[in-house]
């Protein structure tokens, strides 16, 4: 909550700093709409030890977002930028399957140490999503040499969740077979996700976060797990 309350005073008060004249920077060149990239490292915050400890070191996510920006007319150095886009997260597994088809009220997390098991195994969510970001560059004429810094929110509705496991194996490590399960349901996800999003680099290239303000499953189901991502930004802007 206190994040949330800060972002919003952020969004309230820098505008208003914005309409202190500053100096005028030619800006006819500057694109206005843009693609931003976004690789993570993905991360559970809020898991119980029996799922956290099954997590495996090659969780990551894709987002990928078209931006419009729109500078302040009091201070060019700040913007404000909206855009829409794909947000995907892929959680990796140890030993441990995630029944997203089960009909039970609580989702089951399945340890498999003692049976057979998939070699990799993840949990993958997409969603489509809106971001909001308020920007400073310290020189808005030449974006590819400026320090950048953004502050953000962003909202998402679910378009996809499934589960995958390849190459299955027995509870030794001895191959069964290649093959490659896939299951789909939503059943047990919250539909929609807020984050907060905040990022600082040089030119095309920035390090950003992002924190979801939202449970990823539904009350009850699951413990109150939120996703955290951290990671490589790409952007013009």
């Amino acid at each position: 909550m206190r994040k949330l309350l800060f972002i919003a005073l952020a969004f309230f008060t820098l505008p208003a700093i914005a309409q202190t004249p500053k100096k005028t920077y030619n800006l006819s060149e500057r694109a206005a709409d843009h693609i931003v990239l976004q690789l993570s490292s993905d991360r559970w915050t809020g898991a119980p030890d029996s799922i956290d400890s099954r997590m495996g070191g090659l969780s990551r996510g894709g987002n990928i977002y078209i931006m419009l920006d729109k500078p302040f007319r009091g201070n060019q150095q700040l913007s404000v930028a909206l855009g829409i886009g794909v947000g995907t997260s892929n959680i990796f597994f140890k030993k441990m399957e995630v029944d997203i088809e089960s009909t039970a009220r609580v989702l089951p997390f399945r340890v498999t140490d003692t049976t057979a098991n998939f070699k990799k195994y993840k949990l993958a969510t997409s969603f489509l999503e809106v971001p909001l970001e308020l920007r400073f560059s310290s020189n808005p004429e030449t974006p590819n040499r400026s320090v950048k810094a953004a502050i953000g929110i962003k909202g998402g509705i679910l378009l996809n969740a499934h589960n995958k496991g390849k190459n299955l194996r027995n509870a030794s490590g001895a191959a069964i077979n290649s093959s490659t399960e896939k299951n789909l349901s939503k059943t047990f996800f919250n539909n929609s996700r807020f984050a907060a999003t905040a990022r600082v680099g040089y030119g095309i290239f920035s390090l950003f976060g992002a924190y979801n303000l939202t449970s990823i499953f539904k009350d009850g189901v699951a413990a109150n797990m939120k996703l955290l991502q951290v990671g490589l930004m790409i952007s013009g802007l």
